[in-house]
């Protein structure tokens, strides 16, 4: 059997003047999971949209397609071409669980929640000739002794981060603007891996780095801290995300540093409690975030944080105070979004029952563009400062601001090589992009993640008035 795995590209990545880094970071990882179902004598490729030519002049027994909101136009597109030659078509991902009536007038099955344990039930369906319409996941969720990750399918040259990896699935959080309850509806909704299957797969990695593409990597503690205990030893150096209360609560961010972790992406979103309450992020309420900063900062990890604008107790001063506070703080890099109401979340159906949906064009889903009425800001006052905020965090003064936060030389000099090399010459990716070779940066990638020694950070007030409000006692 032929099968073709594709990620379809949002249009920007495919612009002949202008690739972003971002579509060259991480290779299709759920796609090459799902391959490793398939028989030894299966032909199967693997085509990223992003990073190479999608040809559609081959006429394979099955196409695999993986749909997320920017790119669902694409992927219906590719569908009905694929479909009209008379290949069957499945489709899968985020979008097609959050609208699947929508994605089944192009797919001849649909995949509902994760794969893992569809896709196999899919296959001898369809090598049977009775494959069903649709395949939604429930119970028995794992990811324990799954085969191994097709990485032969990866093409790991045009990838800067080609050792991408995923130890958990989903998240213990339950905020109203993520995608994540509905993809995991009807069954478990965070699950880990088997500890010795996630060393097995890291000692499979060539070289030092790592990126944990999990949620909330420090979602499960005792996995967490057998994770890392196992890592210990390996010269590893890895980047992940994690909750604000995840860094604050014991001693597992300490650990975390011991085995190598040296960047962190941290969802501080909002400093409003309001907001906070609104969209039942409870996991940040009454959270110190500059002593989430310090605590990161004292153990020699650097931070991208992500901000949200829009929710409905922001106002017009809410863009600046944001950058003042990141920069002051020692943020590394900043990923700003305006809050996008995906549909199947709790803030979509909320926006909609109250008429403020504005748009139902999913390109323009991206946390770039006002897809709904704030309730304190224009839409364009919201895009405006959502474009004013990238521009002033990343300014020359602010990165050396930034960065002068900063206990050691060393650290103060990582900040501002790393903050400068995302934003500051992304000419340069480009041509790294073109010319194929984003492998040669590894090695620059990963002396700007070396070891930094501890040293005190410069301490930094939290916003007044309307900011969030330390805790009163230490977090337990």
């Amino acid at each position: 059997m032929r099968v073709k795995f594709i990620l379809p590209a949002l249009v920007e990545a495919k612009s002949p003047l202008w690739r972003p880094i971002k579509y060259s970071l991480f290779p299709p990882l759920g796609l090459a999971t799902l391959a490793a179902f398939l028989s030894p004598d299966d032909e199967a490729e693997l085509v990223d949209d992003h990073v190479e030519l999608l040809r559609t002049d081959d006429a394979p027994d099955l196409v695999v397609i993986q749909v997320y909101i920017t790119n669902a136009y694409r992927a219906y597109a590719l569908a009905d071409r694929y479909r009209a030659k008379g290949c069957f078509v499945a489709l899968g991902g985020l979008h097609v669980t959050a609208l699947p009536e929508e994605a089944a007038r192009h797919a001849d099955a649909i995949f509902i929640g994760p794969g893992e344990q569809t896709f196999p039930r899919f296959l001898d369906d369809f090598r049977s000739g009775c494959p069903q319409p649709r395949y939604v996941s429930t119970g028995g969720r794992t990811i324990e002794r799954l085969p191994p990750i097709r990485r032969d399918l990866i093409k790991r040259e045009r990838y800067l981060v080609p050792n991408s990896i995923v130890v958990t699935r989903g998240c213990p959080q339950h905020c109203d603007f993520c995608y994540k309850d509905a993809f995991f509806g009807g069954g478990r909704s965070f699950y880990t891996q088997r500890v010795d299957e996630a060393l097995a797969e890291i000692e499979r990695l060539p070289g030092r780095h790592l990126y944990f593409l999990d949620d909330h990597l420090l979602g499960n503690p005792q996995f967490a801290e057998s994770l890392f205990a196992g890592m210990r030893g390996m010269g590893r150096l890895f980047q992940g995300a994690a909750t604000v209360d995840s860094v604050l609560r014991g001693d597992l961010i300490e650990r975390a540093a011991e085995a190598g972790l040296r960047s962190l992406f941290v969802g501080f979103e909002t400093f409003s409690p309001a907001n906070l309450r609104a969209s039942n992020k409870k996991q940040n309420l009454a959270r110190d975030y500059q002593a989430v900063a310090r605590r990161l900062s004292d153990l020699g990890i650097m931070i991208n944080g992500s901000f949200v604008f829009g929710m409905d107790d922001d106002g017009l001063d809410v863009f600046d105070r944001t950058v003042d506070w990141a920069v002051r703080a020692g943020i590394t890099t900043a990923t700003f979004h305006i809050q996008t109401p995906y549909p199947g979340t709790r803030l979509h159906a909320e926006l909609a029952r109250q008429g403020r949906i504005t748009s139902d064009n999913w390109d323009e889903y991206d946390t770039r563009h006002v897809v709904y009425r704030p309730a304190k800001l224009t839409p364009a006052a919201l895009k405006a400062g959502y474009d004013r905020a990238y521009r002033d965090f990343y300014r020359w003064r602010n990165i050396a601001r930034g960065a002068a936060t900063h206990g050691t030389v060393k650290h103060r000099a990582k900040h501002f090589f790393y903050a400068s090399g995302w934003k500051k010459f992304e000419s340069l990716w480009d041509v790294a992009i073109k010319a194929r070779r984003l492998g040669a940066m590894t090695p620059l990638l990963e002396a700007v993640l070396s070891k930094v020694s501890a040293g005190k950070t410069t301490p930094v007030a939290a916003p007044p008035e309307r900011g969030l409000t330390p805790a009163p006692t230490s977090p337990s």
